[in-house]
């Protein structure tokens, strides 16, 4: 079961969470902590799946709870979700930069929003947490999304492949916040002109009038037909590069009226600005003759590094080429390894039994826990990077953070669990 820290103390929304988690039977679990120092130790040790934080509860320090996520986000790597009062000033969502932030929620549309995040939260596990996808460095990843007419699954969908992207270390912030922009602008696109058929004029009209235009998505949502209608984003995402389609089931719009800026650089107008900014923020965008599919490229602006568990941040990285042996089977244990980058295949007797990526975070921390000689030969295939940390700077590191030992041995757990299923 997946838990869900919630850090608040406002019954309601405990309330709506909880009930929220119930629905999901065995899947989810919602665990309520009030107080901070409670909070601090359970994110600590029990490590969950997500954490939504009531931002907005007086009661809650976040003085206290954002610091000790920022100190090791290797570690912290869950799902954070943000609850708000709308009438109270809420954190800036820039101060959570670091964070795999997936959606911002107002207390009044939890709610109605709450159980449609867990839903797209459990039907994209593999790319929510920062941890389990670092083997997307030398492979491929392709799926799609179904979404509603909707603006919070677009926000949410869209910020899902923003994290992932940044935490594959495949862009950096300043490619990441420009790739949010311009997906939520096309996918809002899909929804107004495609599926809601709201054209330049009519917007023009309702914005003039003071109206909000998501009111007006929800207005023209309410014909049955309509609100029955798809978006549909697919993606492909290689370590070069990444490639995504957006389709709508409208009747398309004329998108050659809007290639074209107007205003002062393009970013005058209250709205038709959409395609403007995604052609400057992506590559290859392409609309049908009919303007009810695009697809777009975005090429990767690899960051400095992946994260690295903070306590051994300063340790030198190993780099090894094709075929290299890390370590031969009876050699003695004195260092586990960290995985950076790579795949590394573990041969016992001569026959390969495994491979081990960057998701099983460390190599050869069996025999090195248990202070025998190696029982496998592990050598790379294609080029690798690992971190070697010697046994007093793991047994340091443990004392200094507790909660990294807990880690190690659900790792551990975890990977005997798949040996024994032969999953």
């Amino acid at each position: 079961m997946k838990s869900v820290a919630v850090i608040c103390t406002d019954p309601q929304v405990n309330a709506v969470i909880r009930e929220a988690c119930a629905a999901f039977s065995d899947e989810f679990e919602s665990v309520e902590l009030g107080r901070v120092p409670e909070a601090i130790e359970y994110l600590n040790y029990e490590l969950p799946e997500l954490t939504v934080i009531h931002v907005t509860d007086q009661a809650v320090d976040l003085a206290a709870v954002i610091p000790e996520l920022r100190n090791d986000p290797w570690l912290h790597s869950s799902g954070l979700i943000i609850v708000f009062d709308p009438d109270v000033a809420c954190v800036r969502t820039s101060a959570l930069r670091d964070f795999n932030l997936i959606s911002v929620i107002e207390t009044n549309q939890l709610s109605q929003h709450f159980p449609r995040l867990l839903r797209i939260v459990s039907m994209n596990q593999n790319i929510v947490h920062q941890r389990d996808i670092h083997e997307l460095l030398s492979s491929t990843l392709s799926g799609s999304f179904v979404l509603g007419n909707d603006p919070f699954d677009l926000a949410t969908y869209t910020n899902l492949l923003a994290n992932f992207l940044y935490n594959a270390n495949l862009i950096d912030h300043e490619h990441k916040e420009r790739f949010y922009v311009a997906v939520m602008e096309l996918l809002m696109n899909a929804i107004e002109h495609g599926n809601c058929e709201i054209d330049y004029q009519e917007k023009s009209r309702y914005l003039a009038s003071g109206g909000n235009p998501i009111e007006l998505i929800r207005e023209r949502n309410s014909n049955p037909e309509i609100g029955a209608r798809k978006v549909y984003l697919s993606y492909r995402i290689r370590p070069e590069r990444s490639s995504f389609t957006i389709r709508d089931q409208g009747k398309g719009f004329d998108w050659k009226s809007y290639a074209t800026p107007t205003g002062e650089g393009g970013l005058e107008e209250a709205h038709g600005r959409g395609i403007f900014m995604a052609s400057h923020y992506l590559s290859e965008l392409r609309f049908n003759e009919c303007g009810n599919e695009v697809s777009f490229a975005l090429d990767h602006a690899q960051r400095d590094g992946i994260r690295v568990p903070e306590a051994f941040a300063s340790n030198a990285e190993i780099y090894f080429r094709d075929g290299d042996v890390v370590f031969e089977e009876g050699e003695k244990s004195s260092h586990l390894y960290y995985i950076v980058s790579g795949t590394f295949e573990v041969i016992a007797g001569g026959r390969k039994v495994s491979e081990l990526t960057a998701a099983d975070v460390f190599l050869g921390e069996m025999s090195f826990l248990l202070g025998n000689r190696r029982s496998a030969t592990v050598r790379t295939c294609g080029e690798g990077t690992l971190i070697q940390i010697s046994k007093r700077e793991f047994i340091t590191a443990i004392k200094q953070r507790p909660h990294y030992g807990l880690m190690l041995a659900r790792l551990i757990s975890q990977r005997l669990a798949r040996h024994h299923t032969g999953s």
